[in-house]
């Protein structure tokens, strides 16, 4: 290993965020574009994205994370607060930003496919992980969902983790509307995150 790449392994998320925001070039460039390649490749190779490189996509979350709101003059890593890692909160933010991308090219893209396809194709352009985040954050994250059949559809598929045909069983409904409402679950499940500081 390296020795920045150790050094970059014994700060905590506090420090190397403080670096990145400082406009620490080495720091930035060892988190960015080595210690999290791996995760960025994965949403480069699996996710919707308009870059030709995987460094293309890793500069465009770079922006992403620092570039001011234009309401709070606040960077996305600025509002980062702590209560997940920041490798976990990358990735549901990278996951976020990968399914903003595709719901803007949604309307081209949907014309090559028919309902069930559609509702299955965008709802699965983002991944649930439960682990990502500390148990009472998950909870407060469900309750804070108006909808209880959506808070039920996200519980049963992502946290007790049963597949689709299953879910769509339980919640007493057809496999095409189960895909048309997971989207719709998915989308009140992102806006709860978000609500609560999570991403």
């Amino acid at each position: 290993m390296h020795t920045a790449d150790t050094h970059i392994t014994s700060m905590s998320d506090q420090e190397i965020v403080r670096a990145i925001l400082s406009k620490d070039e080495r720091i930035t460039r060892m988190f960015f574009y080595h210690k999290c390649y791996p995760l960025f490749k994965s949403y480069f190779d699996n996710y919707y994205t308009d870059c030709e490189s995987c460094t293309e996509f890793i500069n465009e979350i770079y922006l992403y994370l620092m570039l001011p709101n234009a309401d709070t003059q606040q960077s996305y890593l600025q509002g980062f607060t702590f209560r997940c890692s920041l490798t976990n909160w990358l990735k549901v933010v990278t996951q976020s930003y990968c399914y903003q991308l595709f719901r803007k090219k949604g309307d081209t893209i949907q014309e090559n496919f028919d309902d069930t396809e559609r509702f299955d194709t965008v709802s699965d352009s983002i991944d649930i992980e439960s682990s990502v985040f500390d148990a009472a954050d998950l909870q407060l994250v469900l309750q804070s969902m108006p909808n209880p059949r959506y808070r039920e559809l996200i519980r049963l598929r992502y946290i007790e983790e049963l597949p689709n045909e299953e879910v769509a069983q339980r919640l007493e409904m057809s496999l095409d509307n189960f895909y048309n409402k997971h989207y719709f679950a998915k989308k009140q499940f992102l806006t709860a995150l978000k609500k609560e500081g999570l991403i």
